[in-house]
């Protein structure tokens, strides 16, 4: 099982609990062996749905060879992610799934050493390093939607692609070349890895090719360490090789790698599927696809460059990011294990319990969300915001594990959305983007065909 194989490889794990410990919650243990695992991965939001109106908002569930406990709601949120009382491990909660192929990343770290790593990291997304990346999006994005006029695409291949060449400029500093299609089948492989429902690397399974991408794109970003260290670059990879940590010390050659595997995974795979449900909705919200263009157009860019210094000017086009992170968050569940008991609803979990909030859950309760299922950038202007729960929406996560990057990615979203609606109007087919795998990062069954017609 999983579960125990990663407790029995990192000693200052807690135990594993026998299940009966969890007996007094409600829930179900599912199949023999699988648990729920596959009903899960076949309709996520569905199986948390029916959870829900069974047992509340608290209940137990078994998947991916473990036993564990969700918890549901704002409240549950801001408990497990604020976490002031420092007792759930995001290292413990995420390792399971993540330790094979992305061991050491940042959200594989807790307390102290991740509040140091994340200190040291952090020199990369100062605003003039910021600066740098929003001239090289606007130059990599205007390169390539050129290129797509008249076109129909299938809109999430064409992003991935563009985001894997975002992420080589503005991350690793160089065009990736040839090279690109073999780093970024890589990260596909890590990811995928990541849900397998077969936890061991055997020889013909996704985790095996997870692990032997691993091992690749170490090798890659080792071989590149030395140049960098004594060379000027303003990329990511560039300022975390110069980094240093509080010691005045510079980072580990293996933490950068750990570090970059990661962050690169996290910030392309999740940009894919948020521009993706984006670019979905304001092509069946027309209207909102107006009100964007307008404020895109009012800036006064001739080709849809939008200067770092003018962002924050483009305030719808948040807003409707935002309620699409809302209506699809990329990352739907966030796992942690509680390293001292506690109590939630009314029930006493224990010490060593793998704990789940669930984004996707929170982000459509119509207590917080009137009508759910309704596209309303509105929702997030200051007036309508006000009062709101403050984790009802954590499509970043929350408290000292929010998202590092998510500057970033709001960012690259509103420099792509600028050059997209400046030069084209976006039109779906009907039914396009109806159905999406959920797990282990949203993405349309169809691959979201858009045609971009020019203005």
């Amino acid at each position: 099982m999983a579960h125990a194989h990663t407790l029995a490889a990192n000693p200052h794990w807690l135990p594993a609990n026998p299940p009966s410990v969890l007996k007094d919650i409600p829930g179900s243990r599912g199949l023999p062996f699988v648990g729920n695992t596959f009903a899960v991965l076949k309709d996520p939001i569905g199986f948390t749905n029916r959870m829900a109106a069974k047992h509340g908002p608290v209940y137990r569930n078994r998947t991916f060879g473990g036993d564990g406990v969700i918890l549901l709601g704002p409240d549950a949120n801001e408990l497990v992610l604020f976490d002031k009382e420092k007792n759930f491990s995001s290292e413990q909660g995420w390792g399971p799934i993540l330790n094979l192929v992305f061991p050491r990343g940042l959200m594989l770290m807790d307390f102290e050493k991740h509040r140091a790593d994340r200190k040291a990291l952090s020199v990369a997304f100062k605003p003039e390093p910021m600066r740098h990346y929003a001239a090289e999006l606007n130059t990599g994005i205007a390169g390539q939607v050129g290129a797509w006029a008249n076109r129909t695409l299938p809109f999430y291949s064409a992003i991935k692609a563009l985001s894997l060449d975002l992420a080589a400029t503005s991350f690793l500093g160089v065009p990736l070349g040839p090279e690109a299609s073999k780093i970024n089948q890589a990260f596909v492989d890590e990811v995928q890895a990541s849900v397998s429902p077969v936890r061991t690397p055997l020889p013909g399974t996704s985790m095996r090719r997870g692990v032997k991408a691993r091992e690749y794109l170490v090798d890659y970003f080792t071989r590149e360490i030395p140049g960098r260290r004594n060379g000027s670059g303003q990329d990511f990879f560039s300022q975390f090789c110069r980094a240093t940590d509080e010691a005045g010390q510079p980072l580990a050659d293996d933490a950068i790698v750990d570090h970059m595997n990661f962050l690169m995974m996290a910030a392309h795979d999740t940009i894919t599927s948020s521009a993706t449900s984006l670019i979905m909705l304001l092509g069946k919200h027309v209207d909102w696809q107006e009100k964007l263009r307008e404020e895109v157009l009012g800036l006064g860019s001739n080709d849809g460059s939008v200067p770092y210094e003018q962002l924050d000017r483009l305030v719808l086009t948040e807003w409707a990011f935002k309620e699409s992170l809302r209506l699809m968050p990329p990352v739907p569940s966030i796992p942690r294990r509680a390293l001292r008991e506690f109590t939630f609803g009314g029930y006493r979990i224990p010490a060593g319990t793998f704990v789940g909030v669930n984004t996707a859950y929170t982000h459509h309760m119509a207590e917080y969300w009137p009508d759910p299922e309704r596209f309303d950038p509105t929702r997030f202007s200051p007036e309508a915001s006000k009062g709101r729960h403050r984790f009802a929406w954590v499509p970043f996560g929350g408290g000292a594990h929010m998202c590092i990057g998510l500057h970033f990615a709001t960012m690259q979203i509103r420099i792509l959305i600028a050059h997209l609606l400046s030069r084209y109007r976006i039109e779906l087919a009907p039914g396009a983007g109806a159905d999406w795998q959920i797990f282990p990062i949203p993405r349309p069954k169809d691959g979201l065909p858009v045609t971009f017609k020019p203005l």
